[in-house]
């Protein structure tokens, strides 16, 4: 099946995560917080552009904006492809390991590894610019600005644990331990930027 999520209602989209079916899972739900945390971000520093109060931050502001707005697309167009190519490894997995149609399915676990690494640097990308907002924004949409960042954090655990989840079937194995490596490291440091930035918002 595919999912389009941008056109979903909310309550459309919970019935089809809570539904026995492979998609939507946990990528969509990792795809969905990363937008989430885009979305929180544009509103956030949406009220500060052109208020004269925060004009001295107005560039960084606007360049800002144009990341959240490009990362909750981007978020959403992830956990699509994400869910496309579980589908596609989860047909393949059900196959007899001889079977000629299983040909494909070392190419298949790392596209389903793929989705979710773009995630999780987009994760990264999204806390650095809420990392711009803190301190420059209002001090009333402190608590948006924060559960923001919280969100960030999540969609890059969320993101981890889908590459997590599918490393073990990377059959070579020196590829095997440099993506996790990759990941690890690019999971680590979305988790310590957002402590960070909980730490001062």
């Amino acid at each position: 099946m595919s999912i389009d999520l941008a056109s979903m209602s909310v309550g459309g989209y919970l019935d089809a995560l809570a539904a026995a079916q492979p998609v939507p899972g946990g990528g969509a739900v990792a795809g969905v917080t990363l937008a989430q945390a885009n979305a929180l971000g544009s509103m956030v520093v949406g009220y500060a552009i052109g208020k004269a109060k925060f004009a001295a931050h107005d560039a960084a502001h606007r360049a800002a904006h144009e990341t959240f707005e490009r990362g909750r697309r981007a978020a959403i167009e992830l956990a699509a492809e994400d869910a496309k190519a579980y589908e596609h490894l989860n047909r393949l997995w059900k196959l007899p390991k001889g079977d000629p149609l299983r040909a494909g399915f070392d190419a298949a676990v790392l596209e389903a590894i793929r989705a979710p690494e773009e995630s999780l640097a987009l994760a990264k990308s999204t806390l650095d610019a809420l990392a711009v907002l803190v301190g420059t924004t209002s001090a009333s949409l402190a608590s948006d600005l924060r559960i923001a960042i919280d969100l960030a954090a999540v969609g890059a655990r969320a993101a981890q644990e889908n590459v997590r989840i599918n490393l073990p079937s990377v059959a070579d194995e020196p590829a095997r331990t440099e993506i996790s490596a990759r990941t690890e490291a690019m999971l680590s440091a979305c988790e310590s930027t957002a402590r960070e930035l909980s730490a001062r918002a």
